[in-house]
């Protein structure tokens, strides 16, 4: 059977024809999908920016509708789910990222801090916390540190966090030797809780190493040996935490006094604090020293005076009201309401105040209970801020 090379001739244009139409078909599908994915895209971004967050979802998943291989319309919707507080499609969405094969290392890690993210605000900690854990060794790993460093705090697993804190103190993303101190003192006094004092004195002897000049563990290792009936070792350590820290002194001015009256250097505290209070006035130091001398009796005449002294100094409706609340008004028979409206006047005053987040307290916190910073409070009372 003979080939007829006609054949060929004619096929020849036929098939360039019919390849030439299949191609415009194609791109001009592709042509209209590109319009369609750009006008759904900027549609949402349009919306979002008139903060119609309703809209701009609704836009952004037509446009992953339209492209589901584009990650960066799924990282817009995804931080969209999270900011209205869906968390549950959020996550759904970057899950769905991580799960793609095609998907780039760098799309990969921001994917899964993204998802670590959408747990945090979820308050999912454990959940939130293996995702934080699988981001050590990327960009993102300093931020995922502060973050499981938050996640520790939050539930008091100090171990945990004492450990974090030391990788980012090693890789210089800060100072956290003051916090390591912290975390040491907390499971000291879980120890002492628990009846294990010479366990609690070994961590707080750790803690003093690791920040000298934090004030927390010497006033925690002065209480613990309080405690242990070591009012000789209490002075001793009360002492270099003024060298060391003078600002912390009124905290630790109360401790001073019961120290020195049980070891009988009395005179030797009474002069210490004394030069405290001139370098630096303050309430509770001022305080401690009228109690000195109130309990000697050759000094207890002239002890209240302290106060009418510490007004020459300091405009203190405090320090007036102690000196009223021993003196004799011409009217004797109105002085119990008077003092009764002056130390309800006072008491605000005498409080504590974060200096990160103006959360007051009746007491001295090392953390603000309100917004959970570190030595936010300073050891000095509102009417002396």
């Amino acid at each position: 059977m003979e080939f007829d090379l006609s054949w060929i001739l004619l096929g020849l244009p036929l098939a360039f024809v019919l390849g030439w139409l299949a191609s415009r078909f194609d791109l001009r599908q592709l042509r209209a999908e590109n319009r369609r994915a750009p006008k759904a895209y900027f549609k949402g971004l349009n919306f979002l920016l008139n903060e119609q967050q309703d809209q701009a979802i609704d836009a952004f998943i037509e446009a992953v509708q339209n492209d589901p291989d584009t990650s960066e319309l799924h990282f817009a919707l995804g931080n969209l789910f999270r900011r209205r507080g869906e968390y549950d499609r959020a996550v759904r969405v970057h899950e769905h990222l991580l799960s793609r094969g095609d998907l780039s290392r760098t799309d990969r890690e921001r994917a899964q801090h993204a998802l670590a993210l959408d747990f945090l605000k979820a308050g999912l900690l454990d959940r939130a916390e293996d995702a934080l854990q699988r981001l050590e060794g990327t960009p993102f790993e300093a931020q995922a540190r502060l973050a499981l460093l938050a996640i520790y705090e939050r539930s008091r697993d100090w171990p945990h966090a004492a450990s974090i804190a030391r990788k980012m103190h090693a890789a210089d993303q800060g100072d956290f030797s003051t916090r390591q101190a912290h975390y040491l003192c907390e499971q000291a006094l879980t120890l002492i809780a628990q009846g294990d004092l010479p366990g609690a004195q070994a961590l707080l002897d750790q803690a003093v190493a690791a920040a000298p000049e934090a004030a927390r563990a010497r006033i925690e290792l002065a209480r613990l040996q309080r405690l242990m009936g070591q009012p000789a070792a209490v002075l001793s350590t009360l002492k270099s935490l003024g060298e060391r820290n003078p600002a912390a002194v009124p905290l630790a001015a109360p401790l001073m006094v019961e120290a020195a009256t049980a070891t009988g250097r009395t005179p030797e505290v009474h002069a210490l604090l004394q030069a405290h209070y001139a370098q630096a006035p303050s309430l509770d130091v001022l305080e401690s020293i009228v109690a000195m001398e109130a309990a000697d009796e050759a000094t207890r005449s002239s002890a209240r005076q302290r106060y009418v002294e510490h007004l020459d100094k300091e405009r203190s409706l405090v320090a007036a009201a102690k000196w009223l609340a021993t003196e004799k008004l011409e009217h004797e028979e109105f002085h119990p309401q008077v003092q009764r409206a002056l130390d309800h006047a006072v008491k605000p005053l005498t409080r504590y105040r974060c200096a990160a987040c103006g959360f007051e307290a009746r007491q001295h916190f090392w953390q603000c209970p309100g917004c959970q910073t570190w030595d936010s409070y300073p050891a000095r009372r509102v009417e002396e801020l």
